[in-house]
């Protein structure tokens, strides 16, 4: 049996469908990316023909993507700012302005894993414009993947990602904490707990870790930042589980308990991006 051609899809037909996903409505994502509604709604009504399946379903007198379509966007993304990197590369290349890196880390490995690596290679290549984007993991990714980062370090997340590549680069413990002079007793004696918010990587790997264990998973606060949850914690508000490296400090000691699990730190790309040298020896750098 002969195989299917192709479709000629475009990849500005696969950018239409990403600004649909992202923005809060269509006139929005035509906004974002400099056409008419009508030039996207056509665009995207020929996307569906040449791929032939139906992307969009009607709620009310909106149209959304269908659940069942994510492969598609997943791919569009993936395209899209593969995309984006070789264009940017050439830009570089045709303005002699090479040496270019946006660089996202979450915040234990800004602040404690890697300075040192930061300082080195900022000490090194002082020609090299290097962007450090500080936020949670998923925000982090999310950003990776439709390009606007060259580098992320984050924590490993749950399930594999479309178009990115992870690399282990260290694992950290994690420790549960109570308030000041608590008896740190068996699970069961456990919470209420201050976490992460519930889209990040380190909250999932928590709450599946205490159902294991029996303790309580009721939550009573969240915050991104480990410093918040621990001044939540000296407060009396609830109980934590943080890396030990940010979980003890001089500014009060908690009850420190036991290790309860681990969490993988690892070093994310855009697989098979045309890259500057500069993200190369970075990633290297990290990795070594």
């Amino acid at each position: 049996m002969p195989r299917r051609s192709l479709p000629d899809i475009s990849i500005r037909q696969l950018e239409y469908l990403v600004a649909v996903a992202d923005a809060p409505s269509w006139a929005a994502a035509a906004g974002e990316i400099g056409v008419s509604p009508s030039a996207l709604s056509q665009g995207l009504a020929e996307l569906e023909r040449r791929v032939g399946i139906q992307l969009f379903e009607s709620v009310g007198r909106r149209r959304k993507l269908r659940a069942t379509v994510t492969p598609v966007l997943d791919h569009a993304r993936h395209v899209v700012a593969l995309t984006r990197d070789v264009v940017s590369w050439a830009d570089r290349l045709r303005l002699a302005d090479t040496g270019r890196v946006s660089l996202g880390m979450i915040d234990v490995a800004a602040v404690v894993h890697f300075p040192d690596v930061l300082r080195g290679f900022r000490s090194e290549h002082g020609d090299v414009d290097l962007r450090l984007t500080v936020a949670p993991s998923r925000s982090l990714l999310d950003d990776l993947q439709r390009g606007a980062l060259d580098l992320v370090v984050c924590v490993e997340p749950p399930q594999p990602m479309t178009g990115i590549e992870f690399v282990p680069l260290l694992i950290e413990p994690m420790i549960v904490y109570g308030p000041p002079g608590v008896p740190i007793d068996g699970p069961a004696s456990w919470g209420p707990w201050v976490l992460f918010p519930e889209a990040s990587h380190s909250r999932r790997l928590v709450i599946d870790r205490l159902r294991e264990l029996g303790a309580s998973t009721e939550v009573a606060a969240e915050s991104h930042q480990p410093d918040v949850l621990r001044e939540m914690v000296l407060l009396g508000l609830g109980w934590t589980v943080l890396p030990r490296s940010q979980g003890e400090s001089e500014r009060g000691e908690l009850a420190v308990g036991e290790q309860i699990l681990e969490r993988q730190l690892v070093v994310a790309r855009r697989a098979g991006a045309v890259t500057d040298p500069a993200v190369d020896e970075l990633a290297r750098r990290l990795t070594r």
